[in-house]
């Protein structure tokens, strides 16, 4: 039982059907693109808004408890000021991407972090110590407000 397959046509056949003019339209608006990352990506050029004023900031270390807690303590005092218990699956991961800086950095967990509120309302936890920074309002206002209420919570013989 034989299967007869249509003849495939030939490379040159299928270049001869696709128009030419497009093609290299579309090639020259991608080496376009290209050449204008390149060049603003080599310039040095900031591409970023520059940051608003701080309206509230505060130093934070993240601690690991043998109960698989994370103590946040205030830098300045090294008060716990909170508990973080169960999965809190995006303070983790931010915090998790930043220890990973650090150790690539040679690093340890000792240097404070920055939470920072800025006039239009973004929110950025920085770590002087690698230059790292998580612009967290980018991540929705109920993960924000994760790190957002860190500014405000007292310690606990405080409250």
């Amino acid at each position: 039982m034989d299967l007869v397959q249509p003849p495939r046509p030939s490379v040159d056949r299928l270049a001869d059907t696709m128009p030419r003019g497009p093609l290299l339209a579309i090639g020259a608006l991608l080496l376009a693109v290209l050449v204008g990352v390149a060049t603003v990506r080599l310039s040095g050029t900031e591409i970023r808004n520059p940051d608003a004023p701080p309206v509230a900031q505060r130093s934070l270390r993240f601690e690991d408890r043998p109960d698989g807690s994370v103590a946040v303590l205030d830098a300045r005092n090294g008060q716990q000021i909170e508990a973080i218990h169960g999965e809190a699956g995006f303070l983790r991961g931010a915090l998790r991407a930043m220890a990973r800086e650090r150790r690539k950095q040679g690093l340890g967990a000792e240097p404070a972090f920055e939470l920072v509120a800025r006039a239009d309302g973004r929110l950025t936890l920085l770590d002087p110590s690698t230059g790292e920074r998580v612009d967290l309002e980018s991540f929705g206002p109920t993960n924000a407000a994760t790190f957002a209420r860190l500014l405000t919570v007292q310690p606990p013989a405080a409250r």
